[in-house]
């Protein structure tokens, strides 16, 4: 078991780079939509739409305008974009979509705007077949994953590791106040607290086998066995 879950854990760790903001090199060399949305203009954006640009260009990395204006948190960018018709729920090569993008940045105010311009938390992203919400469950980032559960996102998802985001809250997490609240928000939320890990291992006991007394304690309460 532990040797196993080492190995997921490197794995994740050689993963932690798959979603990849533009590099320097990379604008340096964009144009056109790309470049007004790396810089946050959203009055060029316009303009350029207008004039014909196409909203949905991918550059090398298969991200659109609106993926590199949601990287760099350019909002009014990213709302010129969703105004024009930008595609919310387009996915970049490494299978990212903009409402994982802000997820995993923390990004409270960019994750509500994209959301109330057509972007879902119900997508499929990355490349473990996860969700926004298991990202930002594996981060502990509890108001973003209140803010996706109030979207939508399926609370037992189970990506392609056999996790849930309340087991990657646990096994990713590590047992402190921020990863205990996103716990706590999805338990609440009704997500299934006996949906055992591909080694039918409960959450209760991946809980308490690392001495995650409050996050056991959220468990048991609401009828972990």
């Amino acid at each position: 078991m532990v040797r196993w879950l080492a190995l997921v854990l490197a794995v994740l760790g050689a993963g932690a780079v798959a979603q990849v903001p533009p590099a320097r090199g990379e604008i340096a060399r964009y144009q056109g939509l790309h470049a007004a949305a790396a810089r946050g203009d959203a009055a060029e954006i316009e303009r350029l739409a207008r004039a014909g640009g196409k909203l949905d260009a991918l550059d090398g990395g298969g991200r659109t305008p609106l993926h590199v204006a949601v990287y760099f948190k350019h909002r009014d960018a990213t709302r010129m974009l969703l105004k024009l018709g930008a595609d919310p729920n387009a996915l970049e090569h490494r299978r990212y979509d903009v409402v994982t993008i802000a997820a995993v940045a923390d990004d409270l105010e960019t994750l509500r705007l994209v959301l109330a311009g057509g972007a879902s938390a119900k997508n499929t992203t990355s490349p473990y077949d996860g969700t926004a919400l298991i990202a930002a469950a594996h981060l502990g980032h509890a108001e973003v994953v209140r803010e996706l559960i109030r979207a939508g996102a399926p609370l037992d998802h189970v990506n392609n590791l056999g996790w849930t985001a309340l087991i990657e809250a646990i096994v990713l997490g590590d047992g402190g106040r921020r990863h205990t609240e996103t716990l706590r928000a999805l338990v609440e939320a009704g997500a299934n607290v006996n949906l055992a890990d591909r080694r039918g291992t409960a959450p209760v006991a991946l809980a308490r086998g690392r001495g995650y007394t409050a996050m056991a304690q959220i468990l048991e309460r609401a009828g972990a066995r």
